[in-house]
């Protein structure tokens, strides 16, 4: 009996290993690199369309799930950095130039060629991010213009664009801006509402006419807000789990006050007992429980909700972004760096 005993915790104990293993055997593969394109823009359509945008008036798409890529020059905008795009297939992608003019194109031909839907040359305009509820309705935002974040709405598939009137935009502080980092400081909350936030010397979530203060370190430029992931719970009216990471770009290794979570809108906030590593410039959700995050010194796991956080690559990038429809979760960063989360 003690030999059969031995044997089964022996057995038992094998099988835990193995599935403690498995648990933990998430990497990212490099799939592409050395383009002379610093990649911010990340749009995942599918298991296998992709879109990327960059500086330089890079756009490069792949349609084989990351095996190749094409790479596109955006022409008469070959100077111009692109901070984000959102793609609907192969064919339709949208991208925003941030700086002045500010400029929102579109392609309807796989990025043959490229249509200028907005432009902006008020002095100090700077796009920082895109997002879209479905098809046709999607909203940009800006850096603040007189002391009020600009916003504006598309309801034709970001075929025309329309500014929020003053009065409708939310006031900015001293020193408050956003980072074009990633594309991803503007989630949608549910079918008509988005959320965002905010860095600089004060890092707030402005949501539902609200402007939460973050329990994030802030008060220099570089500090404060990055991204927001926003949990789909359909059994609820609105998402309220929501996940926050940024830190100090300047200090991109210090994992102190760089990770936030609320479970009820942002009314209280929860700190995680392991915080990811280092600065984070993106965080996304790859299933109900589990996320992703990635910055400028690594890549980090949780697979609790966002509590705890284990660092699974050394690697620099600068987004991160799950499959619309699919489950493929993609990464892209400096020099054209785009990457994939698999298992070992």
């Amino acid at each position: 009996m003690k030999f059969l005993f031995s044997c089964l915790t022996t057995i038992t104990g094998f099988y835990l290993f193995l599935s403690s293993q498995s648990l933990y055997a998430q990497k990212i593969d490099l799939l592409s690199s050395g383009t002379k394109t610093s990649v911010r823009g990340l749009s995942v359509v599918n298991d296998k369309v992709i879109w990327v945008s960059g500086s330089n008036g890079m756009v490069g798409k792949s349609v084989d799930s990351g095996r190749t890529w094409k790479w596109i020059l955006v022409k008469g905008f070959e100077k111009r950095d692109f901070r984000d795009i959102e793609a609907q297939d192969a064919a339709t992608a949208i991208i925003i130039a941030i700086g002045e003019p500010a400029c929102i194109l579109k392609t309807h031909n796989g990025g043959e060629t490229w249509k200028l839907v907005y432009e902006n040359k008020t002095p100090g305009m700077f796009l920082d991010a895109m997002e879209f509820w479905n098809d046709q309705s999607g909203i940009v935002i800006g850096d603040p213009i007189n002391g009020r974040f600009f916003i504006a709405r598309t309801f034709d598939e970001g075929d025309t664009w329309h500014e929020l009137s003053p009065e409708r935009l939310p006031a900015a502080d001293s020193g408050e801006a956003c980072f074009a980092s990633s594309g991803t400081n503007i989630r949608k909350l549910d079918r008509s509402e988005a959320c965002f936030v905010t860095g600089g010397k004060r890092s707030r979530l402005m949501t539902k006419g609200k402007a939460i203060e973050l329990p994030l370190v802030q008060g220099g430029e570089s500090t404060g807000a990055n991204s927001v992931a926003v949990r789909d719970d359909k059994k609820l009216k609105n998402s309220e789990y929501l996940v926050v990471v940024g830190g100090d770009f300047k200090k991109d290794t210090v994992a102190a006050l760089n990770c936030a979570i609320t479970k009820n809108g942002g009314k209280t906030w929860l700190t995680p007992a392991s915080p990811p590593h280092g600065y984070r410039s993106c965080v996304e959700f790859v299933t109900h429980d589990q996320l992703i995050c990635c910055g400028t010194s690594g890549v980090d796991l949780s697979d609790d909700g966002g509590m705890v956080w284990r660092l699974i690559s050394g690697e620099g990038f600068h987004v991160c972004r799950k499959a619309k429809n699919g489950k493929a979760v993609f990464l892209a960063g400096a020099n054209g760096k785009i990457g994939r989360l698999s298992l070992k």
